[in-house]
């Protein structure tokens, strides 16, 4: 059975590649979690956030964005004293202020995947990808989405953070061809809520 080269070699990888990457997300949890996990990716390996999954989870309350945004001083000391998570003060302040801007977009479009999926309509864009090493870091599509975050006051959160977003969330399906999740992940194509296909004003 073919899969992205890129999760072979490591049992953790390809279970997150069989089962999650790619899958259409409309739960804003997962997307809050996703966005802190990939933002404090940056400069480090995606395996090695899988690692600390867990613990992030325990640290993150269950990333909970509501928790998340009202966390102060003594939570962002605890944090940075956690062996269990990347321990970078500006990616742990970035996570709490982004947390703050998901729940302005939440406020406005009734729920932070409403927005995001409003920059496909609704529908996941489909790579063409033989290979991984044709796969991009960035596109025009995740630099439309990075701008318009940016001008919401998201931190760590650039083209190339948000390409990743958007491939782990289903969004864009990015499995190459003749991956056995490309074919399966198609069949979900289209299911997104009626909601999620409006366009941002």
């Amino acid at each position: 059975m073919k899969r992205c080269d890129w999760c072979l070699g490591s049992e953790l990888y390809m279970a997150y590649h069989d089962t999650e990457w790619g899958v259409p997300v409309y739960d804003d949890r997962k997307h809050f979690e996703f966005l802190v996990l990939e933002s404090a990716q940056a400069g480090l390996s995606w395996i090695t956030i899988l690692k600390k999954r867990e613990n992030y989870r325990k640290a993150y309350d269950g990333f909970d964005p509501r928790k998340v945004a009202r966390y102060g001083e003594a939570k962002k000391a605890k944090l940075l004293g956690d062996a269990g998570i990347v321990r970078n003060r500006l990616k742990i302040e970035a996570s709490i202020n982004n947390a703050q801007r998901f729940l302005e977009v939440q406020r406005e479009f009734g729920s932070f995947s409403a927005y995001i999926w409003s920059f496909t309509g609704g529908k996941p864009v489909r790579g063409n990808w033989k290979t991984v090493k044709d796969l991009p870091a960035r596109t025009e599509l995740s630099d439309r989405v990075a701008l318009d975050m940016k001008k919401r006051g998201f931190r760590f959160l650039g083209s190339t953070i948000i390409y990743s977003h958007l491939q782990a969330t289903g969004l864009v399906n990015d499995h190459i061809a003749g991956c056995f999740r490309r074919g399966e992940l198609k069949k979900l194509a289209g299911a997104a809520p009626p909601e999620h296909a409006a366009g941002i004003p």
